[in-house]
């Protein structure tokens, strides 16, 4: 399977706009939900009429760890409640793949399950890592799912220069779930889901 004949352009850029997005000052996010575990903020988005969402917590763990976690793998499926299947499409090297997963349905399923085919990169960003990706329109939609796309997402992973052992965890997410949803809902979902993803990552991280 040729998805892509060259992957190392499409990482670049990605990578280049998550460090745009990391750039963006304070005063253009506004806080939509502050949990024990995270904050999140969010912003209109510059890729599609939804919104481009930042989270941002202290994780107890190596960076190296935490992004295992993170990025497509054998552990995601393990903790991630709303992740229900995941199949590496195909691979580059290690670190640059194309993922197909599902999602669970959300608010009491009124947000119907998705599907999602996205390119995953993770390279290093400073003292730690960044592991990001994005949606490719590529394939049949699996029969009862909705398709969803991610615009530019990421995660930046990097350790507490006191506390080594702990890392400023801080993503960026913009996804479009696609379907008859009101806007309303999915911005409840999102805010919610990304707290929760907080804290889900941390019991699993003690594990």
């Amino acid at each position: 399977m040729d998805l892509l004949l060259n992957s190392a352009p499409l990482a670049t850029k990605l990578r280049n706009t998550l460090i745009q997005y990391h750039s963006i000052g304070d005063n253009e996010w506004r806080v939509t939900k502050k949990a024990k575990d995270a904050t999140v903020w969010r912003k209109p988005s510059e890729e599609f009429s939804g919104y481009l969402y930042k989270a941002q917590g202290v994780v107890e763990g190596v960076t190296n760890r935490i992004v295992d976690h993170i990025r497509p793998g054998p552990y995601r499926l393990d903790w991630d409640s709303l992740m229900t299947t995941m199949d590496i499409m195909e691979t580059f090297d290690e670190n640059c793949c194309v993922i197909r997963y599902t999602t669970a349905g959300q608010l009491w399923n009124f947000i119907a399950p998705r599907e999602f085919v996205d390119f995953s990169y993770t390279t290093s960003y400073e003292d730690g890592l960044l592991t990001c990706g994005i949606s490719l329109d590529y394939g049949e939609v699996r029969p009862n799912f909705v398709r969803g796309f991610n615009h530019p997402c990421g995660w930046f992973c990097v350790p507490l220069k006191d506390y080594p052992s702990h890392s400023l965890l801080t993503g960026y997410i913009q996804t479009e779930l696609r379907g008859m949803l009101p806007q309303s809902a999915v911005d409840t979902a999102m805010s919610s889901t990304l707290a929760s993803f907080y804290s889900d990552l941390k019991k699993a991280l003690k594990t």
